[in-house]
């Protein structure tokens, strides 16, 4: 691929946006939008589908309708253990079909869950000059348990992973097993020519664990959003006293600590015009106490509280016209949080836990607040501070930085796989200098 070349560039996501839209499947979709809409590159698009979407018969591979350019890669098979797809045969016959048909110049992965690690390698041995990059939302590769890095059985942060570690965590898995399923996870990810992680603290941790560092490189995801909301319009004497939570309600996203901390805050603070609303959904989904728990929780908040279930992206800006703080209590280490760069681009100062990726992309007293990780006390404390001091909202917006969008993203990309490409032709041209 020479410096001035168009590259041709395949997308792969373990969704598409029609069918998912989870912050990773945006952010590679977003990606391949940037791609095409810069102009320096060619980009197509595959994702992942499963059940309930039917398959066609005798391929995995399935067209998207209107939609030029994009491909579903229907696969059930998948050991989530060892992130494998069990469908070896179809791997060598439909997705390096896809791969042969389009011969792409660089395959970027972000993700493999359902696809399966050895769509890597079938990217190497189908395209040996072909550059990989796999880009990390997670530590799926590191943590068995939903790649949240969080000890089974409770909330205690795990700081770093090894196979007896993991084995406390799953005793029914031996530590001999947890070795081989690092060895072969590491061993696949290691083919790939360069890894991209949305946070600094994501890549340390992958590079602890045992990942090139040299081949690890930070680029944020981008945002595609046409204009940013203005404040909302306060009434007169009021105040910024609206916060909102937006995202999935799970064991790891501390809406507990959220519902807790609104029950706690004196009525002289609250007052009539505070009010908190929750975006999001998946509540039936989780174990049955902790839907209990939420239901308490909710109860003893009473009308200081509104459930406005899920919500869609393209949502967001009148979403935001209403509220003045968002919420991001995450129990877990998280990474880069499309709420975040959502919640900047419309102003929005942010309240957060005090850990991983919230406390890097997040800056406690200059575009946000922390709060200590699952202290519904400490909480209280910062909503009273935005509560009480009419000027700090104001400070804490003027120190908000506007996220990169999409066509910015696609950029650093392109940059990315130009380079890599360079500097591998200057070794394969150093080689055959010294033969």
């Amino acid at each position: 691929m020479p410096q001035k070349h168009s590259p041709r560039v395949l997308i792969v996501s373990h969704g598409h946006p029609s069918f998912s839209l989870g912050g990773a499947e945006i952010a590679a979709y977003n990606l391949h939008k940037g791609l095409n809409k810069i102009g320096g590159a060619e980009s197509r698009f595959l994702a992942r589908v499963g059940y309930p979407v039917v398959r066609h018969s005798g391929t995995a591979l399935m067209s998207l309708r209107q939609k030029e350019g994009e491909f579903l890669y229907h696969a059930d098979e998948y050991d989530h253990f060892l992130l494998s797809n069990r469908n070896t045969e179809e791997v060598e016959r439909d997705f390096m079909r896809v791969l042969n048909d389009l011969k792409p110049d660089v395959v970027h992965f972000h993700h493999f869950i359902g696809l399966g690690l050895e769509t890597i390698y079938a990217v190497r041995r189908c395209l040996p000059e072909c550059v990989i990059v796999i880009t990390f939302h997670e530590f799926l590769s590191i943590c068995n348990h939903h790649g949240q890095m969080v000890k089974t059985g409770g909330t205690k942060l795990c700081h770093r992973a090894s196979p007896g570690d993991c084995n406390a965590c799953f005793p029914e898995i031996s530590p001999a097993r947890f070795l081989r399923r690092e060895n072969f996870i590491r061993g696949l990810l290691q083919v790939a020519d360069y890894f991209v992680s949305p946070s600094q603290f994501l890549a340390d941790r992958y590079i602890d664990w045992g990942l090139d560092a040299s081949k690890m490189i930070f680029i944020e995801n981008g945002l595609d959003i046409a204009e940013p909301t203005p404040p909302r319009e306060l009434p007169k004497n009021g105040r910024r006293s609206r916060f909102a939570y937006f995202g999935q309600i799970t064991q790891f996203k501390g809406v507990d600590v959220l519902l807790d901390a609104v029950t706690r805050i004196p009525e002289s603070v609250w007052g009539d015009d505070a009010q908190l609303m929750i975006f999001g959904g998946n509540l039936e989904r989780q174990p049955k106490p902790f839907q209990e728990k939420i239901e308490a929780l909710v109860e003893k908040a009473g009308n200081r509280v509104r459930f406005y279930g899920a919500y869609q992206n393209s949502e967001m800006p009148r979403l935001m016209r209403n509220i003045d703080w968002t919420i991001i209590p995450s129990i877990w280490w998280e990474n880069s949080p499309i709420v975040i760069q959502e919640a900047f681009y419309h102003g929005r100062p942010m309240i957060s836990s005090n850990i991983g990726g919230m406390a890097e992309k997040i800056t406690d007293g200059v575009d946000g607040l922390h709060f200590r990780v699952g202290s519904s006390e400490d909480l209280v404390d910062r909503m009273t501070e935005a509560l009480t001091d009419p000027g700090l909202w104001e400070r804490l917006r003027a120190g908000i930085k506007t996220p990169i969008s999409y066509e910015e993203c696609a950029r650093q990309h392109l940059d990315l796989y130009r380079d890599i490409a360079a500097n591998r032709a200057q070794s394969h041209s150093a080689v055959a200098l010294s033969a």
